[in-house]
């Protein structure tokens, strides 16, 4: 059966294959207020532009937008590097570009996570070509053992181990974005 169910208790099977809670709801509130206080804190006298990086970012981004009290600006990138796959592809190509002026702005880039870093590294040499003020990072997930391209990651929600999660924005093959928690492959 290829049902999901949005119950944190309990496994789900996505396409087949069996997931486990990994990170709950509320533990993901708890970091994403975390990670808020602290952009209001080092960005108190900005008005950056917050950059999510669709489709996985959405859910991630408006929570974190709506726990900042800056004046500030929104925008989305849209990239593709997975397809159906549960690897990244190793190409990153530009869907959707910025409508945005980043010229002399602060800008963060709000993303689900960051595995090989090579989308990141791909926006990182875009925005910098238009000499942005400043360029920052948030991302929900860091998989430190997988990054392949060095670059500072500003403010990490939570750093994981190389396995394969969904929920919370993170999907396998478009399913499971919508689980309020983040599960993980059950092996």
């Amino acid at each position: 059966m290829n049902s999901v169910i949005n119950d944190p208790g309990r496994t789900i099977t996505v396409n087949n294959e069996r997931f486990r809670v990994y990170i709950t709801e509320e533990e993901i509130q708890k970091r994403v207020q975390e990670l808020a206080a602290q952009i209001n804190k080092d960005y108190a006298s900005r008005t950056p532009i917050f950059i999510g990086v669709l489709n996985g970012s959405f859910i991630f981004f408006s929570d974190l937008i709506r726990k900042i009290d800056l004046d500030c600006e929104i925008d989305f990138f849209k990239l593709s590097s997975y397809g159906d796959a549960k690897i990244s592809s190793g190409n990153v190509k530009l869907l959707k570009d910025l409508n945005c002026q980043v010229t002399d702005r602060d800008i963060i880039i709000v993303e689900d996570i960051i595995d090989s870093g090579l989308s990141m590294d791909f926006i990182k040499k875009l925005i910098t070509k238009q000499n942005p003020r400043s360029f920052a990072v948030v991302t929900l997930l860091y998989k430190s053992d997988c990054v392949k391209i060095d670059f500072k990651v500003d403010y990490i929600g939570f750093q994981i181990p190389n396995h394969f999660v969904i929920g919370y924005g993170l999907d396998y093959a478009q399913k499971a974005r919508n689980l309020r928690s983040i599960y993980i492959l059950d092996k």
